[in-house]
């Protein structure tokens, strides 16, 4: 399961203005409006199915709308996923592997578009509120797609800001993310959405 982040974005984010009585889809149209970058730190938790047993990693992610983000997996490995509004980029530092896709194709209808995407959520998604558990207001995604690999993605908001999101496959493996030291509609470096292919990587897939 050392590769289960990749999938979480190739099978695979956050603001203030609303009222404080808003709901989770409430914040959720609110993030989508008013935060046009951002960048946070979050811990990712896998559990697997069939005690295959928890893998936890953190790491950084940064995102300019429409599209364009960098998920970057610093422990226990070094993975990276970079959206440049063209194509997704995913490397494995240990295989120097790449693999491309056109970003249309791989953003649409899974986790990403819930965070680096435009805001139009429901042509891809059914949303509806979930309640709230430990003062976060929670919304469910479910994709209407069939071939998007996940079952469901919740959201949790806090003051319009993502804190909390848990995503089901379809294999049962259920991921939750933690995000801390969010930082709203920072001046980021055009740079680091943008990905050149290390000198010897094998790369592999659409749009090379």
């Amino acid at each position: 399961m050392k590769r289960c982040g990749l999938m979480l974005f190739a099978a695979l984010a956050l603001t203030s203005g609303a009222a404080i009585a808003a709901d989770g889809l409430e914040q959720l149209k609110a993030f989508h409006t008013t935060s046009q970058t951002g960048k946070v730190s979050f811990r990712q938790v896998v559990v697997g199915n069939r005690d295959r047993g928890t893998k936890i990693s953190t790491g950084t992610f940064s995102f300019q709308r429409p599209g364009k983000f960098r998920w970057a997996y610093e422990t226990p490995y070094e993975q990276l996923l970079v959206g440049d509004g063209d194509k997704l980029w995913v490397y494995d530092r240990d295989l120097n592997q790449v693999i491309v896709r056109k970003l249309d194709r791989a953003l649409g209808s899974t986790p990403a578009a819930l965070l680096a995407g435009d805001s139009a959520l429901e042509q891809n998604f059914d949303l509806v509120n979930a309640g709230s558990t430990d003062g976060l207001d929670y919304v469910e995604a479910k994709p209407k797609a069939s071939d998007t690999g996940f079952t469901y993605v919740r959201i949790g908001f806090a003051n319009n800001l993502p804190r909390a999101m848990e995503l089901k496959d379809a294999f049962g493996n259920v991921t939750t993310l933690t995000f801390e030291g969010f930082e709203r509609n920072p001046s980021l470096d055009a740079g680091q959405f943008k990905f050149v292919a290390p000198k010897g990587a094998d790369v592999v897939g659409e749009g090379r």
